[in-house]
């Protein structure tokens, strides 16, 4: 092949690989699959307690829950509320949890649980439609004390934020004019700054927020300010007027009115336990998978006889490539050209020291047999089939022996390819034969120290996660092994060739 009409075949290569890593890394972003195992995630488990008086009459609660919190994704919502009724109502934009009961009377607790997890991608939903101002009245005196305040915080602003900003330091001055003493006397301090930035002509609402600490109980939601600035929705801390919300409090009231509504019921009250746990990020990957169309695109769909059979499979490549590396750049000679794969692929089942003790045991005892065998010159498809008939033997008296001796290692030997066995013990007796017991030594010791590597690299935790959970980086092994395929030079076995002309130089 020429370098020129090798263009595109290394072209195909970069692609094949560039495709392989990249679909990896989509699925680790998207699926939230780890690149290593034994990776563990945080989630959050909050409970919202509401405690009311029923009045011996229909029963109607509405709480408030989170959709789309900044910082946050809802893994999983239920309520735990015995003989009450329970749906999710969606109203534009709004999501609410609503108890429904034909009768109740005294008192009532109600509880709904939801699991988060952190995610910096999450951000909150743009608006359909960008929000307008309310309509703010104020009566004198205090009309002029705003005008004049938001006049001063205009005169050092020039955007949406830097405005909230520097009225939120007016109005947390330490030296308060009277115009700031005046509003502050009179109002609730958060609602006067959501009252004033609207009047700005700048939407603003109020969203409670949740302060996430481990093992608390009756923790109440806390007020945060948020504007929008013509694309998104910016939260600001009303005391320090700090943009941005702190890793640890999810907001759970953003769009809506009010908390929690009781019809049928009076003197109700909403209060949140919180408790941390940490799951395995390979199960939270797959829980969420499960829930959206993506986990179609996942080995974990399938049925768990045949998840467990290509676990197994997707380790072939693993094996072929180390197998393709020994034999092409290492230069190591074995006994037939894949077979130290199918014995790794039985060590991996085995274990390493209980499978080579049976693989050896099987060959010499088969090797003794083929030599009987070669005594009545039989034609070849009959002594094959001969020596398969033999290996089964074989292996069902060392697991009988093994199990009577309480070796459960015994029992293992099974799961050696038969035909392989066979095979081997007839290619080993034909190189006897032809090439001498030096060379039956070589390429024997040769295919099981590749098993024994082709084993510690399939047998690795984290090459069964990466190739199961991965398959596309499959493609990535293909093109390794496309690449080992045009490698000419020497192999590190043929280096000793020249070590006498390294000598002789000396």
């Amino acid at each position: 092949m020429s370098s020129r009409s090798r263009y595109p075949f290394y072209l195909a290569l970069l692609l094949l690989i560039s495709a392989g890593i990249s679909l990896a890394v989509w699925r680790h972003v998207e699926l939230g699959i780890p690149w290593l195992t034994g990776e563990q995630r945080p989630v959050w488990m909050v409970e919202a307690r509401i405690d009311f008086d029923a009045l011996d009459e229909p029963v109607l609660a509405s709480l408030n829950i989170p959709e789309s919190p900044p910082g946050f994704r809802i893994l999983t919502e239920q309520a735990a509320s015995p003989g009450y009724g329970f749906s999710i109502i969606n109203e534009s934009g709004n999501r609410r949890g609503e108890w429904s009961i034909r009768n109740a009377n005294g008192q009532q607790t109600l509880y709904f649980k939801a699991q988060l997890v952190p995610d910096d991608t999450a951000t909150t939903r743009k608006p359909k439609r960008p929000p307008r101002p309310a309509s703010v009245f104020w009566e004198e005196p205090q009309a002029t004390a705003v005008r004049e305040t938001l006049q001063q915080a205009a005169l050092r602003s020039s955007t949406p934020e830097s405005m909230t900003r520097e009225l939120i330091k007016l109005m947390q001055s330490a030296d308060p004019d009277q115009n700031t003493t005046l509003l502050l006397s009179e109002s609730n301090y958060i609602e006067l700054l959501t009252r004033m930035l609207n009047h700005a002509n700048i939407p603003a609402r109020i969203a409670d927020g949740l302060k996430l600490e481990d093992a608390r109980r009756r923790q109440l939601l806390k007020p945060f300010l948020q504007i929008f600035d013509g694309e998104k929705w910016l939260t600001f801390h009303p005391q320090t007027g700090r943009q941005g919300l702190p890793d640890d409090v999810v907001l759970w009231r953003q769009n809506a009115s009010s908390l929690i509504d009781v019809l049928g019921g009076n003197n109700s009250q909403v209060s949140f336990s919180i408790l941390k746990q940490t799951v395995p990020a390979l199960q939270l990957a797959q829980a969420e998978s499960d829930a959206n169309s993506l986990g179609l695109f996942s080995l974990y769909q399938l049925p768990i006889e045949e998840q467990s059979m290509f676990r197994m499979l997707l380790l072939l490549p693993l094996g072929a490539l180390v197998v393709a590396f020994m034999r092409i750049v290492i230069g190591v000679r074995t006994s037939g050209t894949f077979m130290p794969v199918l014995i790794a692929v039985a060590f991996v089942q085995t274990t390493l020291v209980p499978g080579l003790i049976a693989f050896i045991s099987v060959v010499s005892i088969g090797l003794l047999m083929r030599g009987y065998l070669s005594s009545l010159n039989l034609l070849l498809v009959s002594r094959i089939s001969a020596l398969i008939i033999l290996v089964i033997f074989i292996t069902t008296g060392l697991s009988i022996v093994g199990y009577q001796m309480g070796f459960n290692t015994g029992m293992t030997v099974t799961f050696f390819p038969m035909v392989i066995l066979a095979w081997t013990i007839e290619r080993v007796s034909i190189l006897w034969e032809e090439e001498g017991a030096r060379e039956v030594v070589v390429q024997g010791a040769g295919s099981l120290f590749v098993a024994i590597c082709a084993y510690l690299v399939m047998s690795a935790p984290l090459s069964g996660h990466l190739t199961f959970n991965f398959p596309e980086l499959h493609l990535v092994i293909l093109g390794v092994i496309l690449l080992l395929g045009q490698y000419t030079g020497y192999k590190l076995t043929e280096l000793r060739r020249f070590h006498p002309m390294k000598v002789y130089e000396g």
